[in-house]
């Protein structure tokens, strides 16, 4: 098959794309001088993938919460045995990840390449599944599952997102729940395998010091020729409210630990990319470091250097979120609420905004000049259906205006939950109670 090469002028840097006869999308970044390997074989499959069907049924299949992680775990595992011994002998490090919207295999290495290759593209399309393989693998998930409820950053954080969404999935442990997986079976874990691990929803990405004409060689001997499938994963139907006001934990914690989000709308594409960059900017000169809130707050004692922010989305959600410690959350949401009404109505100026636009494009920069940082960026813009460089070329062109547009239209407080964990009193867990 023949290679394209995505250059970006601006940036002066390449890569090679190309799309199998199978339907795999294979991304390519050759980079001299570098000394090691990253690759990455990711299903477009994540935890909120809960109801699908194909072009060849009519009606959507309900799988339980957690699957896709499962389906992660068990695809290590082949009659022969852990495929992390495949590696082993070839000195590369293997892992594997699920996150909400896709599943990703992957190894670094700085010897042996095509043959680390090989084995990353067999094991993952060898699935192997037993009765007794799956019931085993139930008890060690379990575990994994009350090791994160015992995790008070991740509690405050899922607990936001069960307080912000009312039905979409996204709301739920990514692991799913000792209930929900309770109910996968080999069977199960076979049609989901067969549907989304379909090579026509899938995407290799290898970055670093390779020849790419002999990874395209093992690619060409390891890819197993299926009939493509197209999925259709079932549409979200969320409101556009927020499910709760506020969510309360209490847990050992020796300081209380909160979780804010706005709720805003999904969107999709360059349109999402560029609104996340708009809410970067806006955020950076807002509530960053340098900023007068910040300072207020922390000079004040109402927070400390836990404080941080994300723009958190994917596929149908969206939303801005702050968290860290403080003694009194609630005065914290207050006092960010109040701040972000004022910055409606008094904007932001041009020298913060030029200011901030060319330290996260120096960040996102920084990102490309590592293997893996390169890697990361092919895979996620690729599963979200743009391009690596779309991100330098939106950013170069983000006005004043447009940030200040975003920020007017952003940040309802009708629209925002809180998720607090509370020290206790004992060393007894208490259930989480929610309001609104």
């Amino acid at each position: 098959m023949k290679l394209q090469t995505i250059r970006s002028e601006r940036l002066q840097e390449e890569y090679l794309y190309g799309k199998h006869e199978t339907g795999l999308e294979i991304l390519l970044a050759p980079m001299p001088g570098f000394q090691s390997v990253y690759a990455q074989f990711g299903a477009k499959v994540g935890s909120i993938d809960t109801a699908f069907k194909t072009d060849l049924s009519a009606d959507y299949t309900e799988v339980p919460a957690g699957i896709a992680h499962y389906l992660e775990h068990k695809l290590f595992e082949s009659e022969d045995g852990d495929a992390f011994s495949l590696f082993a002998k070839t000195g590369a490090s293997a892992n594997a990840f699920t996150s909400f919207d896709r599943t990703c295999y992957l190894f670094s290495a700085t010897q042996q390449v095509e043959e680390s290759l090989r084995a990353l593209l067999t094991f993952v399309q060898h699935p192997y599944f037993t009765k007794e393989t799956v019931q085993k693998e139930q008890g060690i998930i379990g575990q994994e599952i009350q090791m994160y409820e015992d995790d008070p950053d991740w509690c405050v954080f899922c607990n936001l997102l069960e307080a912000l969404y009312h039905e979409h999935p996204v709301r739920v442990n990514i692991a799913g729940t000792v209930e929900s997986i309770s109910h996968i079976t080999a069977d199960l874990l076979y049609e989901c395998y067969h549907t989304y691990y379909n090579l026509n929803n899938m995407v290799l990405v290898v970055a670093g010091n390779f020849d790419p004409d002999a990874v395209m060689q093992v690619v060409e001997e390891c890819l197993v020729k299926k009939d493509p499938v197209t999925v259709y994963p079932k549409p979200f139907e969320e409101p556009q409210t927020v499910c709760r006001d506020r969510v309360t934990q209490t847990m050992s914690v020796s300081a209380p630990m909160f979780a804010l989000g706005y709720k805003e709308a999904p969107l999709e594409g360059r349109k999402l990319l560029q609104a996340q960059l708009e809410y970067e900017v806006l955020l950076d000169v807002l509530t960053g470091e340098s900023s007068s809130l910040y300072r207020e707050l922390y000079n004040g004692g109402w927070i400390n250097q836990t404080f941080g922010y994300e723009v958190f989305s994917g596929r149908g959600y969206l939303s801005v979120l702050f968290s860290g410690e403080a003694k009194q959350p609630e005065e914290v949401r207050r006092k960010l609420q109040q701040a972000l009404d004022e910055a409606k109505e008094t904007g932001i100026t041009q020298e913060d905004f030029d200011r901030s636009r060319k330290a996260l494009y120096g960040r996102l920069l920084r990102g490309l000049t590592r293997v893996e940082g390169v890697a990361n960026s092919l895979m996620s813009a690729q599963m979200s259906g743009i391009s690596m460089y779309d991100s330098f070329d939106i950013l170069s062109t983000l006005t004043l205006e447009g940030v200040c547009a975003r920020l007017r239209g952003s940040f309802d407080a009708a629209r925002s939950a809180l998720s607090v964990i509370e020290p206790a009193k004992s060393t007894d867990t208490a259930p989480k109670e929610q309001e609104g």
